[in-house]
């Protein structure tokens, strides 16, 4: 289980205009400099994979991440590449109320449970999982101070996007990709591709030409935040792009951060993780992102460790309310970890 005990201050910046501060009590014991944050990007650039084949068997490269309960993150130095496996199904499979679901031993590749999963379906808010590999891929100024703007605000189709933020509140890049990764805030998301090297366009190409890249042949991107249904993907793609994002220090760490007091200076912003089973411990979590819009239901994406031993991902796409997301999960959590070794 990845419980942050105590206080994390993203000090990026002599001039950073907001910090995080823990909910929690207890003596501070990590703190994220600058220099921090560039060496988990240069360690993390030494291990992303830049290609797979393009197939629904896409192969990726994954590395195994066990967080233990006093946070430290065990990663295993040797990555091995790995393919999606369908075999024959496991006998006595739990129903899920979603609309597609996939688990998959993250290690070997097997497709443990599956359903539905080569169907392309509105994503959502996971979206903002593939934002954060562009972001961390770009190796850009963590520090760099950004400025909401009202357009950043202005959902796809119309929609208004709903946040605590407020235009012309100012936070670095890299607290703009926490909140975009633990609170789903749209507008940091947003914020994210307009301050992109050549702007939302580019930022954009850049989703779809990763997502081309990894072999996620059923994915579109239009947007970085996931408030346009034409963000979508197949469970089996998301399966790759969870495989992939769990190599990723920055995302491992700030997708899974429980809660925050984020403090703007002139006002604190209390913040908790979207995601039930993050916010409530209990399960050994290494990636999270959950999303919702009407055209989506409740999305939620996962890289865990079963029995601390077994390094698996889950899917889940258009369940119908956020505990329907939480029992499927759980449940195929609990199946999933009674499973025998196949492979």
């Amino acid at each position: 289980m990845h419980v942050l005990s105590a206080s994390v201050l993203l000090s990026l910046s002599s001039l950073s205009s907001a910090e995080l501060v823990n909910n929690s009590t207890g003596q501070a014991a990590i703190s994220w400099s600058s220099e921090d944050v560039s060496q988990l990007l240069n360690n993390d650039s030494a291990s992303t994979i830049e290609n797979a084949v393009e197939t629904p068997q896409a192969t990726t490269t994954v590395t195994t991440t066990i967080r233990q309960s006093n946070g430290v993150v065990n990663q295993n130095p040797s990555s091995q590449s790995v393919r999606i496996l369908d075999t024959n199904s496991y006998s006595s499979q739990p129903s899920v109320n979603a609309r597609a679901a996939l688990v998959m031993d993250a290690q070997t590749g097997e497709v443990l449970y599956s359903k539905n999963t080569n169907t392309a379906l509105p994503i959502a808010s996971v979206t903002k999982l593939m934002t954060a590999v562009v972001i961390a891929d770009a190796k850009l100024n963590m520090s760099e101070n950004i400025t909401l703007q009202s357009i950043d605000f202005a959902g796809a189709g119309g929609k208004n996007s709903s946040s605590t933020l407020r235009a012309g509140d100012t936070l670095n890049r890299a607290e703009a990709l926490l909140f975009a990764l633990m609170k789903s805030e749209n507008p940091a998301a947003a914020a994210l591709a307009r301050t992109y090297p050549g702007g939302r366009t580019a930022f954009v190409n850049a989703m779809n030409a990763k997502a081309r890249a990894l072999g996620m042949s059923s994915s579109r991107f239009t947007e970085s935040s996931g408030l346009d249904p034409r963000n979508v993907a197949s469970a089996r793609d998301l399966g790759i792009l969870v495989s992939t994002a769990s190599q990723y220090g920055l995302i491992r760490q700030f997708s899974t951060t429980p809660s925050y007091d984020f403090n703007l200076g002139y006002r604190v912003l209390k913040s908790n993780n979207t995601n039930a089973l993050v916010r409530n411990g209990g399960w050994n979590i290494n990636i999270s992102k959950t999303g919702f819009i009407n055209e989506a239901g409740r999305c939620v994406v996962m890289h865990t460790t079963l029995n601390n031993s077994r390094p698996a991902v889950v899917v889940l796409l258009g369940a119908s309310n956020s505990q329907a997301r939480t029992n499927d999960a759980t449940r195929l959590m609990n199946w999933a970890s009674q499973l025998p070794k196949r492979i």
